[in-house]
Formats: C-alpha cells, sequence, structure tokens
C-alpha cells in the first residue's frame, strides 16, 4: 500500500487536537533483547538500598544509599566499609533518603560535588540539594544551595535527578509528594524539574523570572515524579522521563516553560480502582510524551551510551526499571524512539541506577537490603 502525505491543513488541524506545538506520543511493542551481547560482572554487595553512582576521576565510585550513607567503591569494586562523614541531616522515610549525586563538569578543578536528599522542614521533609567537596572520607565546605518552598508529611515523590547540561546548568527533578494539584500550581516547587547555576542562584534566563505567580527555580512543571535525566551527548538535549500511576510511565524532552500535564492529562489510570485521571490523555498546551509505557515499567536511573564497547548501542537510551527489574534500550533516531529492547528480566531484581562509566562499560546499582554494583561487559569469546 503506498502512503500518501497528508495534506498541511490536515496535519496542522491534527497538531492543534494534539495540543500545541506537541506531536502524537508513541508506545512501540518491546522486544526481547539478545544478552548474548553481553555478560554480567558482580562487582560489590552489601549496599543498603542503593540510589545513585558517580565516577570520580580516578575511576573510583561514589554511591548513595537511600538510608542515608555515601559510600566509596573503589575502581577494583571493593567496597570501603567507612561510609564518608560530613553529610547534611537526611530524612530517610519512605522513598526519601540520601537521593542523586552528581559532579561538578569541572570537578578537577574546583572538586564540587551535588546531593539530592530528604531533610527535615517546616511541615514535614522536602527535597534539598546542597554541594560540598570530598577530602579523603568526610565531606568539607557544605553548602545548601536548594531547598523546596513547601514541605510535606508524605513520604513519596521526591524525584530527584541531578544533571549538569553543556552550558552549566544544573537541573534538579522534584516530585507532586503524591499531592497531584501541586504540579500545576507555578508557584509550587512540588511537580517541576529547576535550573538553577551551580551556586544554586536563580539564571536569569529561566522562563519565570519576574513573574510574581511563579517560583523563578522552575524550568518546567506538570511532572509526577521524574526519577530520570540524561543528556544527549550528541545535540545538548536534556531528556527526563517520570513515574505514571497504573500506567503512563513517560520520556520526555525537557523545554523550557512546558507544562507536562500531570495530573489533567496522562496516559496512566488511578490505582486498582482503573478509574480515568484528569481530562485524558491531550489537552491544548499541554506537551505530549515522546514515549510512553502502558503497563507502567516504573523507570529508574537513565543514560545516553556514548562508549565504544557497545558499539551496537551507540546513542540509544540505556535506563532501569524497578517493577521488573529490567535493563532497557530504547534506540533512538533524530529524538524519537523506534525500537524497545528489554534485558535481565528481573535476574537481579529492582534497577535503580544506570550509567555509562568512563570506561564505556555499563554500571547498574540494584535497589535492595543486600543492593549489588553491576558492570556490563562483552562477552569473553
Amino acid at each position: 500500500m503506498i502512503r500518501r502525505p497528508v495534506p498541511l491543513a490536515l496535519a496542522a488541524f491534527v497538531l492543534l487536537c494534539l495540543g500545541a506545538g506537541s506531536r502524537a506520543a508513541q508506545q512501540l511493542d518491546p522486544v526481547e533483547g539478545d544478552a548474548r551481547q553481553f555478560q554480567v560482572v558482580e562487582l560489590t554487595r552489601g549496599l543498603d538500598h542503593p540510589w545513585a553512582l558517580a565516577f570520580l576521576p580516578d575511576g573510583d565510585m561514589l554511591v548513595t544509599e537511600r538510608s542515608g550513607a555515601l559510600r566509596l567503591i573503589r575502581r577494583d569494586g571493593r567496597l570501603e566499609r567507612q561510609p564518608i562523614t560530613g553529610l547534611p541531616r537526611i530524612v530517610a522515610s519512605g522513598q526519601g533518603g540520601l537521593l542523586d549525586v552528581a559532579l561538578h563538569p569541572q570537578y578537577g578543578d574546583n572538586g564540587w560535588l551535588y546531593l539530592s536528599y530528604v531533610a527535615p522542614v517546616e511541615g514535614g521533609m522536602a527535597t534539598r540539594v546542597a554541594r560540598a567537596r570530598l577530602d579523603g572520607f568526610r565531606l568539607k565546605d557544605l553548602q545548601e544551595i536548594f531547598s523546596m518552598n513547601r514541605g510535606s508529611t508524605a513520604a513519596r515523590h521526591f524525584g530527584s535527578r541531578l544533571l549538569f547540561d553543556r552550558a552549566g546548568y544544573l537541573y534538579v527533578s522534584v516530585g507532586d509528594r503524591g499531592d497531584r494539584p501541586r504540579a500545576q500550581r507555578l508557584h509550587d516547587h512540588a511537580g517541576s524539574v529547576m535550573r538553577l547555576h551551580d551556586d544554586g542562584r536563580i539564571p536569569i534566563s529561566n522562563p519565570f523570572v519576574g513573574d510574581p505567580n511563579a517560583a523563578a527555580e522552575i524550568f518546567s512543571y506538570g511532572h509526577r515524579n521524574p526519577q530520570g535525566m540524561a543528556l544527549d551527548p550528541v545535540t545538548g538535549m536534556v531528556w527526563i522521563h517520570e513515574h505514571g500511576p497504573q500506567g503512563g510511565d513517560e520520556l520526555n524532552r525537557l523545554q523550557a516553560g512546558k507544562n507536562y500535564g500531570w495530573p489533567v492529562i496522562t496516559y496512566g489510570v488511578n490505582y486498582g480502582i482503573g478509574t480515568a485521571i484528569g481530562e485524558g490523555t491531550h489537552k491544548a498546551g499541554m506537551v505530549q510524551p515522546v514515549y510512553y509505557w502502558v503497563p507502567s515499567i516504573a523507570p529508574s536511573g537513565m543514560a545516553f551510551y556514548s562508549g565504544d564497547r557497545f558499539p551496537q548501542w551507540q546513542g540509544s537510551l540505556m535506563l532501569g526499571s524497578l517493577k521488573f527489574g529490567l535493563l532497557v534500550r530504547l534506540e533512538m533516531t533524530r529524538g524519537e524512539v523506534i525500537g524497545e529492547e528489554r534485558y535481565l528480566h528481573g535476574d537481579f531484581g529492582r534497577i535503580r541506577d544506570v550509567r555509562v562509566g568512563p570506561d564505556g562499560l555499563l554500571y547498574l546499582l540494584t535497589d535492595a537490603s543486600d543492593g549489588r554494583l553491576l558492570r556490563l561487559e562483552p562477552p569473553r569469546s
């Protein structure tokens, strides 16, 4: 059958129906990935619900544990039993605790590392970000650079990923705290992605600077619980994914000032009873996801693969699944998903973080009381 081009007027009408500037969201049938492409090597275990991983310049690794410890793992996989001291006060409750860790793009010059975590505040708990310098097994020069502007007693949907873009801006994702309407309130940090200078100052180019009814830190809003962020090494575009409710996990390109719709539009439904949420899946002025998952996979850490050890994965988005214990590969072309492959299938439990190492290998953290650090390597010939 010959596919004829869609008339421009009709195409414009379709785009209008889907929402201003939005493309139709996409979901593909996942396929089983060929597990013969790699072998899984366990580097260490005994981590208490590890949440995030960052590579130091010498190849050693920093790992956060949700219970509140920052651990050092040597490049050979040896876990230092002595935790790093000097952290801020952290509340480990429900989904909260010590969350992401990221290094400044000029870490070799300034030594700044960044942590996101849950802290006690008036009204309950809130997501915060601090930076510090590592001196042996302690942090020094600790500075809090961001705190949510409203606390809550809810112990869920804290976010929180940290990412630097090419211009050196720091992005901070914050969940809706389980209080859905907050994600649509521009004066409230909940359900938003913040953009900051590396010291916490607000960039004057942020989209809501000067709006008396909005928090100037906000870069985008209408998010439910974003727990993955990644920088496209080719385009410099920031990508995020977020947890839907029952169904409706989303992959999005991050755009300044955009409303990503939660809870007005979603591809998910209410837990258990399966009833609709909000106004459907589309609304003018709200962004459609690039890709979505029904049923939910509960996506976790995410990274673009740009190494040379798995050339067949070049340019792919690699992400974990908490719900099914998957490693998911999204094949990308021109900013669109053209294929989804799935690996592991619960072989190692819940996958919490996915990172590409400086050696071009893929590193995974498993979310368990006896959590593991795994490395994917090419198969031995």
